[in-house]
């Protein structure tokens, strides 16, 4: 997980470790799940533009985060719990 951040100068490797962590942290327990991927997917893209060399691994998991914040939480989320499960169908006539 460090390997990637092995260009950027420490301080901005640590502070975006820090902040991916805390969005990760956020999404695995399902709270503010469409900010969380927002965050994430920030983060990544970042990574991806100011980093040379691999760029499939940020690039995936932006465009996961970012569908992910788009979808919203699950139904076992804390989200869920706090502000309903919201369901997505086609439209009625």
């Amino acid at each position: 997980m460090f390997a990637r951040f092995h260009g950027m100068p420490q301080s901005v490797s640590v502070e975006l470790l820090l902040i991916d962590g805390g969005a990760a942290l956020l999404l695995l327990v399902g709270l503010w799940t469409p900010v969380a991927g927002a965050v994430i997917a920030c983060c990544e893209l970042w990574i991806l533009v100011s980093e040379r060399g691999e760029f499939w691994l940020p690039l995936v998991l932006a465009t996961l985060s970012a569908t992910l914040a788009m979808i919203g939480p699950g139904a076992w989320s804390i989200d869920a719990l706090l502000f309903g499960r919201k369901q997505i169908g086609p439209p009625s006539r």
